[in-house]
Formats: structure tokens, C-alpha cells, sequence
């Protein structure tokens, strides 16, 4: 038989061999706890989407941007907490996940992509869809594997089971992110006749998601001598650890030093837990962002270490305060999250251990606590900002400031909000404080784009989280086609249109020869009219009383609500430079 000749199943349909190929592949993912595949229509990828008909615990999902497919799976993947399985037909089809899988793998989010192929005898050959698709991703994915064209034996079927499995595995191992599966498929690819396929296999019932084991560990040598008077804790973004935020906030309390909470840590919002405030002050600082651009405090809150859980922070600003400090790095991903180089240091650490064991362990037998005075300052910073953030937007005029605050007021107990890089994510940071329901607020800052920020409010929502979105007027005509996911959103999505890319307004580019079109970009587009397309509601608002109309709207009247929100943006700069001067001359300690 040569090569090109497609080998017979014992029925005689060649089809079949592809088929029950594919589906040893599916029970092996779903044993490894996939539990959805998100596809775009194509022909080389039948086989695929024909054995995962035959498997009901599979949610299969078409999408029909290939782009757009990968953040929803992305979104997906985030919310369920498990494993989301890609997959698209051969050429270039499978180069439009890119940017979401550089995304996947810069924030360890799982998904395993599986690229249907042409076989090896047409590769090379000027053969029509095909290209090299092997090592598409490079250093993007955590393995890559081709398993070479389907053949019709139980140990070839034993060994896709098997690979199903590893990919899982892998995706969600100690550093999670892709894995990319290219599979040959030969032709033909569609069954002449129907034909009884293998039950699942039994352990394809498996939940790849298991139990939290409790981790004990021991204390590496002199750690605690490391940990000792004036430092912090700063978490930066990273993905839900269940516990982690109880056991840092009574790691905090123990040491008393501030936990500053990243917008996305998982840890701003909700009560803090196990952490008894009649005994000591809440160690939780969210206004540090402000503190810092503040001379006197800055000079006096300068820690001694840091201690640093999470990839970089979102602020630039906490960024350029705190290099130079020693810092421990606790990341069992062992990701060098570390851009100032501060582990380079005398006195830096990189500990590659579970972060709630290490704070259970330290909390557990601390070492001699700060100086009550080091956190107080912390906690008198963060009230006496409050105060003067609730007094000084009571009398600026109205902009994204009041929006903010009044969404974290608003969003229900357990939602989620997703918010958008560049400007929002920023202003968000500043503007949130805190509250004590708790809310789970998610960003692609993992390569930190604009892009592909509807399709992953869209899995986030079909991941069970219901997920406000809040995003700007660039980052939601960046993803055209997420629109055409509008529809399923439990939420509303919150566009701020300020006119283009205002974050360069802040920024060194701001001034610069023909501005406003190389940099901010404005898009003079209709966005009721698009909304209307998509079979979308529009809702336009531009003051106080209208915005918080349309947010209870949004938030009780169905799914598939656009609120877009026109923002005065020369005015609105001219709101958060004066707070940033207000801040810089308050007297906050002391």
C-alpha cells in the first residue's frame, strides 16, 4: 500500500479510521477533564467534530472566526477553572489563535488546540490549504505534539487515549498554558455509511479537576530571618488559588505588614477571611497606587522587602516605586515575573512553592511581628484617601471615576467583571476601593492587548460566571466578530467611548506631530447601528442619572444589552490630573 493509499477499517469504510482515531483523542481530553470543544466549521476537521457528536459529556461550541474562538475558548478555560479544547481546519485557520494562545500562556490558562492537518505525503507539495503547521506556536505552547496520520489498530488507538490525557494534564500542570495537538487527516473524511462506534471509554467519565489537596511544607532556611520589620505583600494578577486569599490576609495580620491587592488577584473584593480585625487592622490595601504618587507617604511606607505573589503588577506606577527593595518571588509556575530584576539583589529569593501552604506555614509560626506603627501608617493612608476620593468626586464633574464606583456598588453578589487593558483597567485600579461581596474581576494581561476582549466576555458568561464587561471604544471594534457572540451575554457590556486610544493623553506620545491620527485613533462608527446588526439592544448614555438607569437595565433585563457610554475625555483628564495634584499635597500620615 503506498502512502497516499488511505488504510481500510475493518468495515471496509476508510473514514471510519479517522474517526475512531479522533475519538480515542476526545475520551482520552475528557478523562483529562475537558468538558468543551469550541470549533470553527471547516472541512479537513471533520473527523474530529463526527467522533465528538458520539460523546454527550463534550459541549461543542462553533464559532465562526477562528480568532474569536480562541479567546471565547480563553474565557471559557478562565471561568471553569479546567481545560477548553480548540479546534480549526488546516491552513491558515489555526494562525488566527495566536494571539489568544500568546495570552494563554503568558497567564498559564489552559486549552489544548488541536489543528487538523493535511497528511505528511502532502505537505511540501503546492497541495491546496496546506502549509507547515508543525511548531506553529513555538515557545507559546507548553508541548507540541503530531501524532502522524490516523491508523486503525487498538495500540495507535491506546496511544491517542493516552495523548489526550498528557495534553490535559500538561495544560493544567505546575505551569499551565497551551498544548498544541496538529492531527493528519487523511481523506475521505466522511463515512459513506453509519457505523457503530466504541462506547466511552470508562475513565473518559473521570473529572479532571479533582480536589484541592491540603499542602504542607517546610519553611526554607532563613526565610523567616528574611521576613522581619518593614515590608509588604503585593499580589498581582493571577489566577484564582482557592484559600490563597484567606491565608495571605492572615499572613499579612501575622506579620503586620499591608497586602496590596492587584485589581487582579482575586483578593480586592469580598470580606476579609480569618483575619480577626478586633485583634489588629485589615492588612488589605487597595489605594496603594495613590499612596505612592504621594512624596511624604511615599517616602515614609518604603518598604524593607516585598513579598510577591502573582505575575507583574498592573501599575506602572507601583512598578517604578518598588525596585530596588529585596523581594521574595513565590511562584510554583516558577515564572520570573520580575521586570525591575530585583531578584538579582542581595537578599532576593525565588520560591517555586504553593502559595497558600507558604502563608499557612509562615502564619503558623511568624517571626517577630513589625512595628504596630508600619501598618497603621498603611491603614490611616488607605482611609484618609477614601475620604478624600468620596469628597473630591462629590463635587467633580462626572466621568469614569463615578462610573467605576458605582458598578462595584451595583454588580451582584459573586459576579464577575471583565475589564479591558489600556485606560480602563488603569482607572479601574484607582477608582474601585473595595467592598465586602465579593466580585470576581478578570483581564487578558498576559501580553496585556485590546484584543479579542468580547469573545472572551463571552466565555467567561458560557463558563457560568456571570461577566459585566467594561471596556473602551477601540478594544470593542477590535473584536467585530465577538459581537456576534453579543447575544449570549448574561451580562451588559459597558463601552466607554471617549474618542480613540486616550490612554497615550497620559503618556510621553501625547503632543507628539499628527496626534490624534497616528496615536489616539478615533473611530467616528455607529455603534447602534452595529449593535442593531447583531440583533443587539444599544442603549447611549452621557450623564449621572442615565448611566445608572441603564446599568440596572443591563443587570436585570435580559441578556444582550450594549451600553455605550460617552465620555467627555479632555474634561475627564482634566478630572484625574487634578486628583492625582490633590493627592500628591494631601497629609496622609500623621
Amino acid at each position: 500500500m503506498s502512502a497516499a493509499s488511505p488504510p481500510l477499517a475493518a468495515d471496509g469504510d476508510p473514514a471510519w479510521v479517522g474517526v475512531r482515531w479522533c475519538l480515542a483523542l476526545l475520551d482520552g481530553l475528557l478523562a483529562g477533564g475537558v468538558r468543551h470543544l469550541v470549533l470553527s466549521p471547516g472541512s479537513r476537521s471533520t473527523p474530529v467534530i463526527l467522533a465528538a457528536q458520539q460523546r454527550p459529556a463534550l459541549t461543542l461550541t462553533p464559532i465562526l472566526d477562528e480568532r474569536s474562538a480562541a479567546f471565547y475558548a480563553l474565557g471559557l478555560a478562565r471561568a471553569g477553572a479546567r481545560p477548553v479544547a480548540l479546534l480549526a481546519t488546516s491552513g491558515s485557520a489555526p494562525a488566527h489563535w495566536y494571539p489568544a494562545v500568546m495570552e494563554a500562556s503568558e497567564a498559564g490558562v489552559p486549552l489544548v488546540l488541536l489543528s487538523a492537518d493535511r497528511p505528511p505525503e502532502l505537505r511540501g507539495w503546492g497541495a491546496n490549504q496546506t502549509t507547515d503547521q508543525t511548531r506553529l506556536f513555538g515557545a507559546q505552547v507548553r508541548e507540541f505534539h503530531d501524532p502522524g496520520a490516523p491508523v486503525d489498530t487498538a495500540a495507535a488507538r491506546r496511544a491517542l487515549h493516552a495523548l489526550g490525557r498528557r495534553a490535559a494534564a500538561v495544560s493544567q500542570g505546575r505551569r499551565p498554558g497551551p498544548v498544541h495537538i496538529n492531527l493528519p487527516l487523511r481523506e475521505p473524511l466522511v463515512p459513506r455509511t453509519d457505523c457503530t462506534l466504541p462506547g466511552p471509554d470508562p475513565r473518559s467519565a473521570d473529572d479532571g479537576a479533582g480536589d484541592d489537596a491540603t499542602v504542607t511544607l517546610t519553611l526554607p532556611p532563613g526565610l523567616k530571618a528574611r521576613l522581619r520589620g518593614r515590608g509588604l505583600i503585593y499580589c498581582g494578577p493571577d489566577s484564582p488559588r482557592p484559600g490563597f486569599p484567606a491565608a495571605v490576609l492572615r499572613l499579612g495580620a501575622a506579620l503586620g505588614v499591608p497586602v496590596l491587592a492587584d485589581p487582579l488577584s482575586g483578593l480586592r473584593f469580598g470580606a476579609d477571611p480569618g483575619v480577626d480585625l478586633s485583634l489588629a487592622p485589615s492588612p488589605r490595601i487597595t489605594r496603594y497606587k495613590s499612596m505612592v504618587r504621594n512624596p511624604g507617604a511615599a517616602a515614609v511606607l518604603r518598604p524593607d522587602w516585598v513579598l510577591r505573589y502573582g505575575r507583574a503588577p498592573v501599575s506602572k506606577t507601583v512598578l517604578e516605586w518598588l525596585p530596588g527593595i529585596p523581594t521574595i518571588l513565590v511562584d510554583p509556575a516558577e515564572r520570573w515575573s520580575d521586570p525591575a530584576h530585583d531578584l538579582a539583589r542581595e537578599g532576593s529569593v525565588h520560591l517555586a512553592l504553593d502559595p497558600s501552604a507558604l502563608c499557612n506555614a509562615l502564619a503558623a509560626d511568624p517571626p517577630a511581628p513589625a512595628d504596630p506603627a508600619w501598618l497603621g501608617h498603611w491603614t490611616q493612608a488607605e482611609e484618609r484617601l477614601a475620604a478624600l476620593t468620596t469628597d473630591y468626586l462629590a463635587t467633580a464633574p462626572w466621568c469614569e471615576a463615578h462610573l467605576m464606583r458605582d458598578l462595584v456598588a451595583a454588580l451582584p453578589t459573586g459576579d464577575g467583571l471583565l475589564c479591558a487593558n489600556s485606560l480602563p483597567i488603569r482607572q479601574f485600579e484607582t477608582w474601585s476601593g473595595t467592598r465586602e461581596a465579593p466580585l470576581m474581576v478578570f483581564g487578558n494581561r498576559g501580553v496585556s492587548g485590546i484584543d479579542g476582549q468580547l469573545s472572551t466576555l463571552a466565555g467567561l458568561n458560557a463558563g457560568g460566571v456571570p461577566t459585566t464587561g467594561l471596556l473602551g471604544d477601540l478594544s470593542f471594534l477590535h473584536d467585530l466578530s465577538g459581537l456576534l457572540l453579543a447575544a449570549r451575554l448574561d451580562r451588559p457590556c459597558i463601552v466607554l467611548n471617549n474618542g480613540g486610544g486616550r490612554i497615550f493623553d497620559y503618556l510621553p506620545q501625547h503632543g507628539l506631530p499628527d496626534f490624534e491620527r497616528l496615536w489616539r485613533t478615533p473611530r467616528p462608527v455607529a455603534l447602534d447601528a452595529l449593535a442593531g446588526a447583531c440583533g443587539l439592544r444599544h442603549r447611549r448614555v452621557a450623564a449621572s442619572a442615565d448611566w445608572r438607569e441603564a446599568l440596572a437595565e443591563g443587570l436585570t433585563g435580559g441578556p444582550g444589552l450594549i451600553i455605550e457610554v460617552m465620555i467627555d475625555a479632555d474634561q475627564s483628564r482634566e478630572v484625574h490630573l487634578a486628583f492625582r495634584q490633590r493627592v500628591a499635597a494631601a497629609h496622609l500620615i500623621g
